[in-house]
């Protein structure tokens, strides 16, 4: 796997900080349900995205991000620069990132306003579009600047952030899931979720006060790494989420816990 320390080296200081700055932000607020627009802030994204891609499409990246005067047009005339074939990413960086962006933006700050009533919070849909885009910008941009597939893109921006809910709580190096009603199965998804790395198994089952460890094993471990919702490794004990979990966890448990 890509070192998250490592991540985007090929774009200058000034822009990658921020850029993983803007990107932790989105993650952290999503996951501690901060879901109001002015929290969830994809329009610090879209500004440093487009310096990016505006730099690596004409060959040289401002020092530090740029707001353009009209983002729509901005990127508009990004997309009308000339294809470049011999470029990794060509086509992303020219006009699928440049029409995702202005969806972005519109989110950021023409919506919030008039949200009353129904069932469903909008500002949540809203973030979960939000994190949704700016996960993939940032795949994508990884992808590009480091040759590898989207999945190995994926799984390496996934590590630049501890993923943090009210749900989970920590002390002292030992994790608590503060719903009792919740399953082992789904218990241990949340917990490996909000890690980032390899959890043993002796661990996890502590976390979750599972009593009996070959049941913990065969009924709850082995069902998860056959569903590849996680990668279970029995030889040596130890565990961690896949990609497919994490979306899980994601689109069935955090929407439970979501105000």
């Amino acid at each position: 796997m890509l070192d998250p320390t490592q991540l985007l080296t090929g774009i200058p200081g000034g822009l990658r900080t921020p850029l993983i700055s803007s990107y932790i932000e989105i993650v952290r607020n999503y996951a501690e349900s901060r879901f109001e627009p002015a929290e969830l802030n994809g329009g610090k994204l879209c500004e440093v995205v487009y310096t990016i891609i505006d730099g690596a499409t004409v060959g040289v990246f401002p020092a530090v991000p740029q707001k353009p005067a009209n983002l729509v047009d901005a990127c508009r005339a990004i997309e009308q620069r000339p294809a470049n074939p011999a470029r990794v990413g060509d086509r992303s960086l020219r006009i699928l990132i440049p029409r995702l962006l202005p969806y972005l933006y519109e989110i950021r700050n023409n919506r919030g306003v008039g949200h009353v009533g129904g069932d469903v919070n909008p500002n949540y849909s809203d973030a979960t579009a939000v994190l949704s885009c700016a996960k993939w910008i940032m795949a994508e941009l990884v992808r590009i600047f480091h040759a590898v597939s989207l999945e190995e893109a994926q799984v390496a921006i996934d590590a630049l952030v501890e993923k943090k809910h009210p749900i989970i709580w920590e002390m002292d190096g030992v994790k608590r899931v503060l719903d009792p009603n919740l399953n082992a199965y789904d218990q241990v998804l949340l917990l490996l979720y909000s890690s980032n790395d390899w959890i043993t198994d002796g661990i996890l089952r502590d976390w979750i006060e599972y009593k009996n460890v070959t049941n913990f094993r065969d009924k709850i471990l082995t069902p998860l790494h056959r569903e590849r919702a996680v990668e279970y490794e029995s030889d040596n004990g130890r565990v961690r989420i896949t990609p497919r979990g994490n979306k899980d966890v994601e689109a069935r448990i955090l929407p439970k816990y979501s105000s």
